[in-house]
This record gives structure tokens, C-alpha cells and sequence, in this order.
């Protein structure tokens, strides 16, 4: 249960490390006024080959820590951690809670050859959300999955552009391209820091679709329905919480300054 929180109070944004942050890109130009508190649980990450009760188990850790702090809703800025823990947070906090799912219907809306690949995490894969996204939006389209085991490592250390992530990238991205997929969902939040290097490998022509833009208009109709909407007209500010080291927060830094 929460207490009756202050419109502007800050709006809390969480995810297994430093991949919300292309999501937190998205909040603040759709919200420019409102103030984020994020949270970067890099100590636990990748969640992507966790049990779902231990992310659920995390994930309420950081919203007690995030409410505590005073925020008035949240965002679930990683797939993973939505599949497994999104449904158990709303029947506990009063609060809103937005989260994330792979955009396997705009990608299907935007394919023409109706094949469409998706790059995400072991645990994003294997959700019952994610099948129940294939059977609602992927009836009469060809889906070709990909689990991309070791690249949210690479992507937490910012090594976006190392030997080691470019040849994960050319391994992933291979068999979608072999099945001929035109359009790519990013399945998971950390790999928009990436997506220059695989737009590089797949070409040109491959349509590649993340949701962190849906996810901030999405935030935006939630706290205008609830009036929660910051009226202050100065820019919101950002504070950045992470459960990890100091060299978390350089890299926070890094890809924050990427992102903008």
C-alpha cells in the first residue's frame, strides 16, 4: 500500500542494470518536466538467467526502495523482469506500474515479407508473456527468436563496440538474417546502445524496433488519467541509484551521455 504522493513526486525507474537507461531516454523527452529516480540493480544482473522468484524477489526490493524514496509510479524498464515479476507488483502496490513487452505487433504491423526476427534474453524467451504475445500478434507471420546470452554482460561494462560484443552481435543476428527477417525487435532494454552496430550488420533495409518510445506515452496517459502529471513548467531532473560499484556508475555516465 502507498501513501498519497505529491504530482511532483519522481516517477521510479528500475531495471537488472544500466539498459533502462535508453528506456529513461524516452521518458524524459516525452515528460520533460517530470523527475526520475533510476535504478540500475547491476550487482544481480543479468536477470536473464535468474529464476522468475528471484526477480521478483529483486524487483521488490527496489520498488520498497523506490517508494521509500518518495516515488509516485513506476517503470519496469526491462522485459525480463516484467515477464517474471509485473503481475505480482500490481496486486501489491497501489501505485501505477508500467512495463515493458518485446513490440512483436508493431513489428508485425511494419514487416512486408511478414518474417520477423527478435533478439531478447533467455528469460524474455521463455515467459508465458512473451507466448502470449506470439499467439495474440504473431498469428499469419513467420517469428525467428534469438536468445542473446552474454551481451547485457558486455553492454554493462560499456563495452558497446569491443571484439567480443560486435561477434556476439554477428553470431545473434546471423540466423535472422538467414531466415530473412526484415524487421528486428530489440527485446531487450540494452540493446538500443547497440543498435548502430547491428543496423551495421543486418543492413540498411532491416526495420529494427525497441519500445522504450511507446513505453514513455504509455507513462504519460497513465498519469494524465490519475492527474498526476507534473504541472511545473522548469525541466524535472534525474537521479541515478544502482546497486553495483562505482565503475556501474561511470558506465551509467557513459551510456547516459550516449543516449542523450
Amino acid at each position: 500500500m502507498c501513501p498519497a504522493i505529491a504530482v511532483n513526486a519522481p516517477v521510479g525507474v528500475m531495471d537488472s542494470g544500466v539498459g533502462g537507461l535508453s528506456v529513461l531516454k524516452h521518458l524524459t523527452r516525452q515528460l520533460p518536466h517530470e523527475h526520475f529516480l533510476y535504478f540500475a540493480d547491476s550487482a544481480h544482473a543479468p536477470y536473464g538467467n535468474k529464476s522468475a522468484s528471484e526477480i521478483r524477489q529483486r524487483c521488490f526490493t527496489i520498488a520498497d526502495r523506490l517508494i521509500v524514496q518518495g516515488a509516485k509510479a513506476l517503470v519496469v524498464a526491462c522485459n525480463t523482469a516484467t515477464a517474471a515479476a509485473i503481475g505480482a507488483m500490481r496486486e501489491h502496490y497501489t501505485l501505477p506500474i508500467i512495463g515493458m513487452e518485446p513490440a512483436v505487433k508493431p513489428a508485425a504491423a511494419a514487416s512486408n515479407n511478414g518474417i520477423i526476427g527478435v533478439l531478447a534474453t533467455t528469460g524474455t524467451l521463455k515467459s508465458a508473456q512473451f507466448a502470449a504475445l506470439l499467439e495474440h500478434y504473431g498469428q499469419g507471420v513467420q517469428i525467428v527468436t534469438q536468445a542473446c546470452v552474454g551481451l547485457v554482460e558486455c553492454i554493462e561494462q560499456g563495452q558497446l563496440d569491443t571484439p567480443q560484443t560486435l561477434s556476439l552481435l554477428q553470431q545473434y543476428c546471423q540466423p535472422l538474417m538467414a531466415a530473412g527477417a526484415d524487421t528486428i525487435v530489440l527485446g531487450c532494454t540494452h540493446y538500443p546502445f547497440v543498435r548502430k552496430y547491428i543496423q551495421e550488420i543486418v543492413g540498411q533495409n532491416v526495420i529494427l524496433i525497441d519500445t522504450g518510445a511507446a513505453v514513455a506515452k504509455r507513462l504519460q496517459q497513465i498519469l494524465e488519467q490519475r492527474q498526476m502529471l507534473n504541472a511545473a513548467s522548469e525541466t524535472g531532473d534525474y537521479v541515478f541509484l544502482t546497486s553495483g560499484t562505482e565503475e556501474t556508475q561511470r558506465v551509467m555516465q557513459q551510456l547516459w551521455a550516449f543516449a542523450r
